[in-house]
């Protein structure tokens, strides 16, 4: 038998090692670098938003809890799909999260050949608060409640109309379903933003308009608008005046916005459970809480279960309306 040589079996040992090694190694390596990496939390609208709000507001604070970095990231654009899709396209390892709005589950059925299912492909991990809408008009409307304005729009179909940020928009869905439950014609008039909407319904050019509260605020308080009713099934303590808009005989009508994170799919249950926890007892601070109401939102906890099932049955609510009204996206 021929002797083995030394050097050679050394080499041989050394390059099994290392490919162990490598075969061993770089699955725990990538694995450490996903758990100690900066997570991402993506808004699909621009800063200054309630959405952007939460993200900033939660961001730092779940940072310090899991000991990673947490960046807040705007990706605006198609009414929120292009955030949407590319945190539906990213690794399923918890470093890249959604912070959105019910407009997720609005899209589904506005944009029906997205590449992608804003509810099937991404999943609930916490519902973080609800935002409540009113219904404004400008003072030289001569209305004073949403029955004024459904006693209006009966008597004149189609002569009054309504501003929106948008088609598509919860403003403009939520005054679609308030005129089906009412049973009266307005004529949307859809902008694209905020800003420009409130401008022409501040200055008389359109006649109504649905508002979240903290925008709304400042001009009622101002004496600018005039607050109609809120769409949700309880008054506002920041408006205990407005009555709801079934209080105001327009129809029981509820649109209260919810808003949440999400992750990819297909993102372990042990990690949705460890966000989940981490983010419910963010929200149950006094500051939080504090900082939410500031801007008329309401934090909110529980499972990711029960808010899987919240988003469900708000994706076929509005799916419901936007087939019976014919509504397509621009």
């Amino acid at each position: 038998m021929k002797p083995v040589n030394t050097l050679s079996r050394r080499r041989a040992t050394v390059a099994l090692a290392c490919a162990v090694a490598a075969g061993l190694t770089a699955p725990v390596a990538w694995a450490q670098s996903a758990a100690e990496g900066p997570i991402k939390l993506i808004v699909p609208f621009t800063p200054g938003t309630g959405i952007d709000l939460i993200a900033r507001t939660v961001g730092p604070r779940l940072s310090e809890r899991l000991k990673r970095p947490v960046i807040v990231e705007n990706r605006a654009g198609a009414s929120g799909n292009i955030g949407t899709e590319a945190v539906v396209r990213a690794p399923a390892d918890g470093s890249t999260l959604l912070v959105s709005v019910n407009t997720l589950v609005m899209n589904r059925s506005l944009y029906p050949q997205l590449g992608f299912d804003p509810v099937k492909d991404l999943a609930p991990i916490a519902l973080t608060s609800w935002g409540q809408l009113i219904l404004v008009t400008h003072p030289r409307s001569g209305m004073a409640s949403a029955g004024d304005l459904v006693a209006a729009a009966r008597k004149a179909p189609g002569k009054l109309n309504y501003a929106s940020p948008g088609v598509g928009t919860p403003h403009h869905l939520s005054m679609e379903l308030f005129k089906t439950t009412a049973q009266v014609f307005l004529t949307h008039i859809p902008y694209r933003g905020t800003g420009p909407a409130m401008t022409d319904l501040l200055g008389g050019q359109v006649d109504a308009m649905f508002l979240p509260i903290h925008v709304a605020l400042p001009q009622v308080r101002a004496g600018k608008l005039v607050a109609l009713g809120i769409g949700s099934d309880k008054r506002h303590p920041l408006l205990p005046d407005v009555p709801t808009l079934a209080e105001a005989r327009a129809g029981n009508v509820n649109v209260d916005m919810w808003y949440g994170i999400f992750a990819p799919r297909s993102m372990p249950a042990a990690q949705v459970a460890q966000l989940n926890r981490e983010i419910n007892d963010i929200l149950g601070s006094e500051e939080v809480r504090k900082a939410f109401s500031a801007q008329g939102m309401d934090p909110a906890t529980g499972t990711p279960e029960s808010f899987g099932q919240l988003v469900a049955r708000d994706a076929d609510r509005w799916a419901a309306l936007i087939k019976t009204q014919g509504i397509k996206a621009e």
